[in-house]
């Protein structure tokens, strides 16, 4: 039989022993990176606020984070996105596509189709970030205002003896560009009809100035007096004392016929040979 003495000895040595095995565990179990946590999830949806009865919009959907991006930031999973339409009256309301993938930094594209109810409708949007077993998403919202717009309304008649186009009118209001429109070819003693819808919120009271340019990419397109722009002034009156319960109405501006006479006419034209 061991000594007293001995036997405590070899038990100290034995926990001395196993604590130095625990501290060496610790330590390497230390050294080991802990995972980095995945980025959130993140996204946006960006696009006209308002949108003219029966026409369209176009928005542009973003999404990024999840388990579906790498350390590093690459593309190591999965990215989609799923959306909806929420309004008063969704007949003839729609969305399209309404869903899709996504590539990081490259938006995926939807239009909405809009009736001729002004009203106020809502797309939820939900991206979907997912990598094996792991995923996760993110839900954002975007209010869209269906309002009656102004309309810019003009006929353009060629009377050149050759056709006319195509080429664009832009359109400006109070000197600010509003937007563009793509004439097709006119024939001679033809005419085009152009309109354009703008849709806001609201204008000012007071005086206001639609004017429609040729674009002239070539500068060969004129109307029949030289000018290359037309302008047309209307007033917008005040909204209701009760501004909650005041509608959006747009107006018409009409321009009247326009009539254009190509240049290029002249420029086509050959010398005659000389004798």
């Amino acid at each position: 039989m061991e000594p007293p003495v001995r036997r405590s000895l070899a038990v100290a040595l034995v926990a001395l022993a196993l604590l130095a095995g625990g501290l060496a565990a610790g330590t390497a179990a230390a050294r080991v990176p802990a995972a980095a946590p995945a980025p959130t999830v993140v996204g946006n949806i960006s696009g006209p606020a308002y949108v003219g009865t029966s026409s369209t919009g176009t928005y542009y959907i973003n999404g990024t984070g999840g388990p579906a991006i790498g350390a590093n930031g690459t593309v190591v999973g999965n990215l989609s996105w799923k959306a909806s339409v929420a309004g008063d009256n969704l007949t003839g309301v729609a969305l399209s596509p309404n869903s899709s993938t996504l590539a990081v930094g490259h938006p995926s594209r939807t239009t909405l189709t809009v009736s001729n109810v002004t009203q106020t409708l809502t797309i939820s949007v939900e991206v979907f970030s997912t990598y094996q077993t792991e995923n996760a998403s993110a839900n954002f919202t975007y209010t869209v205002h269906v309002v009656t717009p102004y309309v810019v309304r003009a006929t353009l008649r060629d009377i050149s003896p050759t056709p006319v186009g195509p080429f664009s009118v832009t359109v400006d209001l109070d000197g600010r560009s509003v937007g563009k429109v793509n004439v097709s070819l006119i024939a001679p003693n033809g005419s085009y009809n152009l309109s354009f819808a703008y849709a806001t919120g609201g204008l000012s009271t007071g005086e206001h100035t639609f004017t429609i340019s040729l674009g002239n990419e070539s500068g060969l397109v004129r109307f029949s007096n030289g000018a290359v722009q037309y302008s047309q002034s209307f007033y917008v009156v005040g909204p209701a004392p009760d501004y909650a319960l005041w509608i959006v109405i747009g107006v018409v501006v009409f321009f009247g016929v326009l009539f254009i006479f190509a240049t290029r006419v002249a420029a086509r034209r050959r010398p005659s040979a000389r004798k």
